[in-house]
């Protein structure tokens, strides 16, 4: 057994390496940089941190959210290996005691954001490291045609300066040739060798159905494909809605979303991932770094902004490499809702100037000055002061953050919240004893459905473009009604931050960002375009996403929406024998049996009763057939 293998077997448990991790952990030994691209399950981690194990020294590894670092970290540590994440706890008079005990504590694996790479003094104590290797995770997010695109990525090519003989691993689930090309750009890799792995799934069928009833068809998926599952849905608000009308109908779900406190996210997270809850309603917050290898079913009901998007959510189902689904539902309207909220609220050149011009003015920012410097505002008030779309204008910020200009800290979306102690019919009496609050509670209860579940972040500007008043009187309505124990009301001035990374010089600023934004709106476009291509066509799913990922001789995967259609039914003695061959070497229950053969249900069904009954299958007292030997 080499190295690598017993690396794997002593702390993975595992015999043999999945389909490409040997050669790419052999490229990492040799010292060499290189780009991983494996499907969702591949087992990206282990490429890095078995190299990371053999060679003397600490493993760098970037990654782009602090929760799936403290999850590495973690699961690192129940394997009895020494790691630690570099996180915001670690304050600035810290961090010499913290690279410290990373010389001298025998750490193998030392975790950061890429945000952190902006400090001039990780920067330095990094450089004294005895880095082995470097790791950057979710490398698409260093590309402007990637999804995710983080700037703070492109900053991680300071590291090739600073230790030019470290070696550079980017793994990513997600990439385009496009995207490649620009990993190998923006990280300054040297003759790097590109190791991919198909991105074909065999066990996950992806199905995609244009329906009356979306929660009907919901409900049938649950009832006929039992186990875990994630319910992709497009805001906070249908989380709630979703997983209420859910376990009304008795299935056992909860939710997730980015408003929700950490420790709640952590309880919510434990019921799921042990199966006390086994449905998972959530906004597209949910899913990154979550190893939940049982999952049976993602379902989407609203549709994702991106192919990249979808392919990445879709594949957190069947990672344990039993059969699994992938449903997309959709009505005709949803095809213009998603252009509305991803195209129509693309800034243009004009309006960028505007948005630029109007937030130099209201920050009070002289020609050639704010440099460096940090600006607290409040984002709602400013969108209202100069009559701008929120949405549009939230997306210009974060152009101009893209971009260079400015660092823009979008903390206005859990600025202001409430959540309603008393019951709905306390609160209808009291309202109607107080009129003057009528038009303010009545305004919240048509927009906010959760507030009596949970505290809600709620956008005060809306409310007060919905009834025609200022915020202040919306804020002097909910604190009397707050004094009165009936709800619980927070409002915070202050809500968002920015910092001005070059003077302000207007167009000298702006001009050479005109190709960028080009670019950057083509990129949008293009994205929602391919998910709408996707869902239209009728070529076999599993084609259409390995080629739009440059898989150009994908074949038909049999098991998708389009090939089921063009499957001619089976007979009754080819269903037996796959039904045999399926229970040659293991038990299945009826779910399992007619989730592995492609046929209908009720043919299916009626087979086993024939194969029980001449006594080729029996039935156990779990309710699962085991084959008969003769």
């Amino acid at each position: 057994m080499n190295p690598a293998s017993e690396v794997l077997h002593t702390y993975w448990g595992h015999s043999s390496f999945k389909p490409g991790q040997e050669k790419i952990i052999a490229n990492c030994l040799n010292n060499t940089d290189c780009i991983a691209l494996l499907p969702t399950g591949g087992g990206k981690s282990a490429c890095y941190q078995i190299p990371g194990l053999l060679r003397d020294g600490i493993c760098l590894v970037i990654s782009p959210l602090i929760a799936l670092m403290e999850d590495q970290v973690n699961q690192l540590k129940q394997k009895g290996i020494k790691a630690v994440a570099l996180t915001s706890t670690v304050k600035p008079d810290e961090l010499m005691v913290f690279f410290d005990n990373c010389t001298h504590g025998s750490y193998k694996f030392l975790y950061v954001s890429p945000e952190r790479l902006q400090n001039e003094v990780v920067l330095q104590y990094l450089q004294q490291l005895p880095l082995n290797l470097i790791a950057v995770d979710e490398a698409h997010c260093i590309s402007e045609w990637g999804h995710d695109f983080r700037p703070d990525y492109r900053k991680i090519k300071v590291l090739r300066e600073l230790v030019p003989s470290v070696p550079i691993i980017a793994l990513s689930a997600t990439a385009t040739s496009k995207v490649i090309k620009e990993i190998k750009e923006n990280l300054d890799l040297f003759q790097p060798e590109v190791i991919k792995v198909s991105f074909a799934r065999k066990n996950l069928a992806y199905k995609v159905f244009k329906v009356e009833d979306k929660m009907a068809s919901v409900v049938h998926v649950l009832n006929k494909y039992p186990g875990s599952s994630i319910i992709y849905v497009r805001n906070r608000k249908a989380t709630l809605e979703i997983t209420t009308w859910l376990n009304n109908q008795h299935f056992k779900a909860t939710s997730y979303h980015g408003g929700i406190d950490t420790s709640e996210k952590s309880k919510r997270l434990t019921q799921w991932m042990s199966g006390e809850v086994t449905i998972m309603v959530a906004t597209n917050a949910f899913g990154m770094g979550i190893d939940k290898p049982d999952v049976r079913n993602v379902i989407h009901i609203a549709l994702p902004d991106s192919i990249e998007n979808y392919f990445q959510e879709a594949g957190r189902a069947g990672r344990d490499g039993v059969s699994s689904n992938s449903f997309l539902f959709y009505q005709q309207n949803d095809i213009q809702v998603v252009k509305n909220q991803y195209i129509k609220t693309l800034p243009d050149k004009d309006f960028l100037s505007t948005v630029y011009h109007r937030l130099v003015t209201y920050l009070q920012i002289a020609y050639g000055e704010g440099m460096a410097t940090k600006y607290i505002f409040n984002f709602n008030l400013f969108c209202q002061q100069y009559d701008l779309p929120i949405l549009l204008t939230y997306n210009c910020l974060q152009f101009l953050d893209q971009s260079g200009i400015l660092k823009f800290t979008k903390r206005f979306q859990r600025n202001s919240s409430l959540y309603i102690k008393a019951s709905g019919n306390e609160l209808l009496q009291y309202i109607e004893n107080n009129k003057e609050y009528q038009l303010v509670i009545k305004a919240i209860l048509r927009l906010y459905g959760g507030v009596f579940e949970e505290s809600t972040a709620i956008n005060m500007a809306l409310i007060a473009t919905k009834i025609g008043k200022d915020i202040s009187f919306i804020v002097k309505v909910l604190q009397a009604v707050q004094d009165t124990g009936m709800l619980t009301f927070i409002h915070k001035i202050t809500d968002a931050e920015v910092v001005f990374l070059v003077p302000r010089e207007d167009q000298v600023s702006l001009s050479p960002l005109t190709p960028l934004l080009k670019t950057y709106r083509d990129s949008k476009i293009n994205k929602v375009d391919a998910i709408i291509r996707y869902i239209e066509s009728q070529q076999c799913r599993n084609i259409q996403l390995l080629q739009y990922f440059d898989e150009p001789n994908a074949i038909k995967c049999t098991i998708c929406d389009i090939c089921l259609q063009k499957i001619p039914e089976k007979t009754k003695p080819e269903i037996a024998s796959e039904i045999k061959k399926l229970l040659n070497n293991k038990t299945a229950s009826t779910q399992e049996i007619v989730a592995s053969i492609h046929a209908s249900e009720a043919l299916i069904i009626e087979v086993i009763r024939e194969l029980l009954e001449k006594n080729y299958i029996k039935r156990n007292i779990s309710n699962t057939y085991q084959h008969v030997s003769k």
